[in-house]
């Protein structure tokens, strides 16, 4: 053996010890990885390109889904060893998010600042920032905050100017007495590492406010001013910890029972029902402004915002209510009675619910988008190199500024389409993207005949279908660019003008291009999973017309990975888990409600709701009867009004949907009879999902097809019912997957 072949040999043999002591070394956590790269200004394709990987691994490391194996292992590690040399973790500044939470936040300028904290040790430095800057989370050492300069105002909070403010702690209040024992014993669904005594608190109308674990908390009675400056103060000790280093700590929630309600003056129903909030004059508002408190612009409705302006000494202080007896909990999403429930049970409810997820900050759809924020900020600390002050700067990823939607995804109502067409125009498929759910029946004539001996129709339903679809889904972060005669690209998110009329597809079968099921006739504009599908399905795409985004990423990654998360634990707490054979899971799916608290199944049905109404708020249409058509209107302020991001997940969702159905067909020969969003309707010869569903010869479960489990994209039953039943209700062009569970699905919200 050469000198040189030895040394090579040797080099290997070092370079393999180092792999297998990096495997043993632990990397750092998941969200660290992020922290880092991000920190350093890196993408997630910098590194996949630098590391020889898919970036798609790379956000797979950073989630935590897969782990590092080697040889990526040691050069990975080595590349976050140096960057944490770098951005060591303690003293990293925050940035107050130019992006305002779904159209109810208050703002100092334009710009959301982070929750107040308590005194710190240090005092913190002064940033020279346009906007008012806010408190961070309680450290020793509290690091610059960093507010973003001209940033648009949100459309619901009035603006206050302040210049060269510095991140000031908040003053504290006269203490309270001190809090008792707690009086609930706490269940294996109440979190045990929370930040304070919790982000929320139940007030029960006794003087007393329930909190986590347990907590009983006394806190003023003498009116509603004191009671919020109470929530901000150290005996509360309200406090959430932000979701992402760049975020901010969330706001302290207080829960108004009826009682309570009663007891701070608030009338137990609304006089107003349109607009659900108390008039200007009513004596609780005058108070609130008498002690120099704000309402939002939204007023004092259900899920009122109570707050000052950030000023150089006081920093943020905004307290969120939930006024249960005007309808702050709605029964379609938290379930029946939840509203009902005695304090300390709401308690454990929603901090569950808060702990999991997000504290809530309006209907479960508002908290589903402000929960995107919260784990994707829009504006990060960096230092100017020139002046070596802290500035803002974007976060790689994020959504940081509204941008206008590209005409086909405008809605009816939205100035870019009152601009292009009369105002009684009905736009076409060339004219509109039409990317939405499922509402499909096969023609009861391609019934067959072996079909029709058959004696059940089983529905099967998608768990957490639309955050499967997000999951690992680019879309755009930017604005729209308009382009003619475009090659397709299925990896650039966008809508895309083509004819897909020409492909051949099985009758008995949905069409995948459409939420209707037929077949197109000509022309129309599609979002790319649609188009991509088609591709695959070996259609040539030929777009005539596109507007793509090429800033673009997985902003929904984060997203998914938390609610799925929520979701899978909270399935877990019903004794429901991956672990289960498919018999096992449906025999548990049927059985543990039975002995299931209403806490768990509560949380569940707020988590699934989250979702659904997070993904539709991307989207959110006027309200009000002044709004006039051509209109702006407030939600189109906010950076997370996209609809194109919406189609996306849709459009991605019906795909699915239809290749797992393509699955079954060519393999088994099944077809279904009817389609509603996620839910499938087979005729079968038995009650159950197994009587149909097709297995390997192993007797595993047909691969690409639909999987029996609890985990998000996998299915469950929905519901058997007499195949007479079903053909009847096909012959009345009614949609059996809509009833299948015995009721109307959709008037339940599902």
């Amino acid at each position: 053996m050469s000198e040189t072949n030895e040394q090579d040999t040797l080099f290997a043999a070092v370079d393999a010890l180092l792999e297998e002591a990096a495997a043993r070394d632990g990397l750092p956590e998941p969200d660290e990885r992020r922290r880092l790269r991000e920190a350093a200004g890196l993408s997630q394709d910098q590194i996949a390109k630098a590391l020889s990987v898919r970036r798609e691994t790379i956000t797979s490391w950073e989630t935590g889904r897969t782990a590092p194996r080697p040889p990526k292992r040691a050069a990975y590690a080595r590349l976050l060893e140096g960057l944490a040399a770098l951005h060591p973790p303690t003293g990293t500044p925050t940035v107050n998010a130019v992006n305002a939470p779904a159209a109810d936040t208050p703002t100092v300028n334009g710009v959301n600042a982070p929750a107040p904290s308590a005194p710190t040790a240090t005092t913190q430095p002064t940033v020279n920032a346009v906007n008012a800057a806010a408190p961070s989370s309680p450290t020793t050492t509290a690091p610059p905050t960093v507010n973003a300069v001209n940033a648009t105002p949100p459309t619901d909070a009035p603006t206050v100017n302040a210049v060269n403010a510095v991140n000031a702690p908040r003053p504290a209040t006269p203490r309270s007495p001190r809090r008792t024992t707690p009086t609930t014993p706490t269940t294996p669904t109440t979190p045990t590492t929370l930040a304070g005594n919790g982000p929320l608190a139940v007030l029960d109308g006794t003087g007393h406010a329930h909190a986590a674990g347990g907590l009983l908390l006394p806190h003023p009675t003498s009116g509603l001013p004191d009671l919020v400056a109470w929530a901000l103060g150290p005996d509360a000790d309200l406090r959430a910890p932000r979701l992402h280093h760049n975020g901010r700590d969330g706001d302290p929630l207080l829960v108004l029972t009826a009682p309570a309600a009663e007891q701070f003056g608030l009338p137990l129903t609304l006089e107003d029902r349109r607009a659900l909030r108390l008039p200007d004059n009513h004596p609780v508002i005058k108070q609130l402004t008498k002690a120099k408190w704000q309402l939002t612009r939204r007023g004092f409705g259900p899920w009122p915002r109570i707050y000052r302006p950030a000023t150089p000494t006081t920093g943020r202080q905004c307290v969120q209510l939930a006024v249960l007896p005007w309808g702050a909990l709605d029964p379609r999403a938290w379930g029946e009675d939840t509203a009902d429930l005695s304090a300390p049970e709401l308690a454990e409810l929603l901090t569950t619910y808060a702990a999991r997820v997000l504290t809530p900050r309006g209907s479960t759809a508002v908290t589903g988008l402000e929960l995107m924020t919260a784990l994707r900020p829009p504006t990060r600390a960096a230092r100017n190199p020139q002046t070596g002050t802290w500035e803002s700067a974007a976060v790689p990823g994020s959504l940081t500024r509204p941008v206008d939607p590209a005409p086909p995804e405008a809605p009816d109502e939205h100035p870019v389409v009152a601009a292009l067409y009369p105002r009684a125009h009905q736009r076409t498929p060339d004219e509109v993207l039409d990317e939405e759910a499922y509402d499909w029946i096969r023609d009861p004539e391609l019934l067959t005949d072996a079909e029709c001996a058959r004696t059940h129709a089983v529905g099967i339903d998608v768990n957490m279908a639309f955050a499967a679809a997000a999951n690992r889904l680019t879309v755009g972060v930017g604005p729209a660019v308009h382009t003619t005669a475009p090659r397709f690209d299925p990896k650039l998110p966008g809508c895309w003008l083509a004819d897909l009329s020409g492909l051949s597809l099985d009758p008995r079968l949905p069409s995948p291009f459409t939420p209707h099921g037929k077949p197109p006739t000509g022309p129309a504009w599609y979002a790319t999973p649609t188009l991509a599908y088609a591709q695959e399905l070996g259609h040539e795409v030929r777009p005539t017309e596109a507007w793509t985004r090429p800033d673009n990423g997985p902003y929904l990654d984060a997203w998914y990975t938390r609610l799925r998360d929520a979701y899978m634990a909270t399935m877990a707490d019903l004794g429901i888990t991956p672990a289960l054979t498919e018999s096992e899971f449906l025999t548990a799916m049927t059985t543990y409600k039975e002995n299931a608290t209403h806490t768990s199944t509560a949380v569940l049905s707020a988590i699934k709701s989250t979702v659904k109404g997070g993904i539709g708020k991307l989207r959110e249409r006027p309200q009000g009867a002044a709004y006039r058509p051509g209109e702006a209107w407030p939600a189109l302020e906010r950076p997370t009004w996209r609809p194109d991001i919406r189609a996306a997940v849709i459009s991605t969702a019906r795909v699915n949907m239809h290749r797992k159905m393509r699955k079954l067909a060519t393999e088994a020969g099944l077809h279904p009879i009817a389609v509603l969003s996620d839910c499938a309707v087979y005729l079968s010869d038995g009650p159950s999902p197994l009587d149909f569903l097709p297995h390997t010869p192993e007797g595993k479960p047909l691969p690409g097809g639909f999987r029996l489990g609890v985990s998000p994209g996998m299915v469950k039953h929905e519901g058997t019912q007499p195949l007479l039943w079903a053909v009847q209700l096909l012959d009345q062009h009614l949609n059996p997957a809509r009833h299948i569970k015995g009721h109307d699905a959709a008037a339940d919200g599902e």
